[in-house]
């Protein structure tokens, strides 16, 4: 190898000479041996080394063949990377598919090593082959790869799972995500609720999108492996535990000798909230890091799942909080038609401040009330509640109106005291009692409620004289009472502030008032309560047309005489969105 083959090289990077050797004087390489190349410049104080010297300290091994392709120099780099290169040799005996004679550059794998070569042109038809270890780099690189994608794909799960709220849905994304990044056949079964799980398979089948099935088991049904891992025990004798999933009759397709399975607990808040089980044939063995990574989707996977259970329980217990403040329908009662509608502020919580009913009496009677608390929302749903509790205990030892209301007013007072909250209702209470002659008999207390209007026969609307206190706010408060006799076929209106304090109107800011709805209901004598209450809250909802208004509730009583059947009550709470009439206004 002469000095013009390796002129203009970068020292010490095993592909060329330094420049100072591309001035020296070299001789041919001997054949047969491992020449001497021409000594390099000689110092001050030591003998120069010669070329030889240098060679076998570079980082890449050297190859150097002749013109006809045999080999004429070797380093030792190249003789332990390539122990089948043989000085003298054609470099072709070594049967290396990289260093054949039309190769430039190319990367082989040998011994279960990465080597990168490089063919280098010299001068009388010679070449060069460099030949560098970098199995090192390139499992760095995979690694670095690897790791990326693994990051990837946990932040896409992390961008999946954190919408589902319902378990259903996010078992379902569980598995779907599992497949087929970890898994040909992923299955998700939840911990036992009443004995019994639900188990989520998705399965991929050629390039489709993964199918996702669900089933039930009981818990003694349960795959051993399953059971472990809900009681936070990872199983780890993989052999059965594919046969249970292939009993179990989770892998389609995989029979146990083609497949090879894992099984990791997701963690929950006490108690693991699931176990995810994943399969794939076993071409694709399940290594540290694909375990590491299954449990860190495990974790993600289970995080979700803790918190769509713990908001399916939060809503399970708001639904059964919510029933029992949603106003009660008054119990049907001879002689009597009731009508209700109720809209609350917040239509999304359907409870209020706002609330009515009516309880029996021993006698044939009926207790009927309805009122406001101050406030709206929770608050005042909760507030309403505690008020219906004490009128039904105390309604079955006091039945005259004015002392019913003081007595409640009495146990409201020492409430709101004992919790500091400061809360007040105005309410109307009265006892309905059917005569013989089809006609009613009210008699009404009224604690600083808006008064109660009569539809007469004739069409008239009478305003009914009843004043008071407000309840719950001083002791022994003055309450006005008034009796008024109803007439087959006529109805007394009981309503809340939300009606008559509703604004809207061309500019929105002006209130429906007590004029407009007494107007509102001119001609209607004839309507039966449910309708006329619903008719009062439609009018209500198109002057508000779609704006923000308080707590509306409607009570009307119709006497009908003791042989008409009840009319079914037309409930006004909506269950999503405006109200039918207001839509598109």
């Amino acid at each position: 190898m002469a000095g013009a083959d390796v002129r203009g090289g970068v020292p010490g990077d095993g592909r060329s000479t330094p420049p100072s050797a591309a001035r020296a004087s070299a001789r041919p390489v001997d054949a047969g041996i491992r020449s001497a190349l021409a000594p390099l410049a000689p110092d001050r104080s030591h003998a120069a080394p010669d070329w030889s010297e240098v060679v076998e300290h570079f980082r890449e091994g050297l190859i150097v063949c002749d013109a006809e392709g045999v080999v004429r120099h070797l380093s030792p780099v190249a003789e332990r990377l390539l122990p089948e290169v043989v000085v003298g040799a054609p470099l072709t005996a070594a049967g290396l598919d990289g260093l054949a004679p039309d190769s430039t550059t190319g990367d082989v794998t040998h011994h279960g090593r990465r080597l990168r070569v490089r063919r280098v042109a010299l001068s009388a038809a010679r070449c060069c082959w460099y030949v560098e270890d970098v199995t090192e780099s390139v499992s760095r690189a995979d690694a670095l790869l690897a790791e990326r994608a693994r990051s990837a794909f946990l932040a896409v799960v992390g961008e999946k799972l954190g919408n589902p709220l319902h378990p259903d849905r996010a078992a379902a994304a569980v598995v779907r995500l599992a497949v087929p990044t970890l898994a040909e056949v992923a299955v998700l079964v939840l911990a036992p609720r009443s004995g019994r799980s639900r188990w989520w398979r998705a399965s991929r089948v050629d390039d489709e999108a993964p199918a996702v099935d669900t089933g039930v088991l009981t818990v003694v049904d349960l795959p051993p492996a399953i059971a472990a891992g809900l009681a936070g025990t990872e199983p780890h004798s993989v052999d059965w535990l594919v046969e249970q999933a292939v009993e179990a009759g989770w892998l389609p397709g995989l029979s146990a000798a083609q497949t090879s399975a894992r099984v990791v607990s997701l963690p929950g808040r006490e108690a693991p909230a699931g176990v995810l089980l994943v399969a794939r044939r076993a071409s694709r063995w399940y290594d540290d890091a694909d375990l590491e990574l299954v449990r860190a989707f495990a974790a993600r996977a289970g995080a979700t799942l803790t918190t769509a259970v713990l908001y399916r329980e939060q809503a399970e217990v708001a639904d059964t909080l919510q029933a029992s403040l949603v106003p009660v329908e008054p119990a049907e009662t001879s002689g009597v038609q009731w009508g209700t509608a109720y809209r609350p502020a917040q239509a999304g919580l359907r409870i209020g401040g706002d609330f009515y009913g009516s309880h029996r009496l021993a006698d044939g009677g009926s207790v009927f009330f309805l009122g406001d608390v101050s406030g709206k929302g929770v608050e005042a749903a909760v507030f309403t509640g505690q008020l219906r509790q004490c009128l039904q205990a105390l309604h079955r030892v006091e039945s005259q109106p004015a002392r019913l209301l003081g007595l409640l007013n009495d146990a409201l007072l020492e409430t709101t005291q004992a919790h500091g909250q400061g809360r007040f209702a105005t309410m109307i209470l009265g006892v309905a009692r059917p005569q013989r002659d089809g006609s009613l008999i009210l008699t009404m207390a009224g604690g600083g409620h808006l008064p109660p209007l009569v539809l007469r026969n004739a069409g008239a609307v009478e305003v009914v004289k009843l004043s008071g206190m407000l309840i719950g706010v001083v002791p022994d408060p003055r309450l006005g009472e008034v009796t008024v006799r109803l007439a087959p076929g006529e109805t007394c209106l009981l309503y809340s502030d939300g009606v008559t304090e509703a604004r809207g109107g061309r500019r929105g800011d002006e209130q429906f008032g007590t004029d407009r709805l007494l107007n509102a209901l001119l001609g209607c004598q004839r309507m039966p309560a449910p309708a006329l209450a619903e008719r009062l809250e439609q009018v209500t909802c198109d002057w508000l047309a779609q704006g923000d208004h308080d707590d509306i509730a409607v009570l009307a009583l119709r006497a009908v005489g003791p042989t008409s059947r009840p009319a079914r009550h037309l409930h006004a709470v909506p269950t999503a969105g405006p109200h039918p009439e207001a839509r598109g206004r």
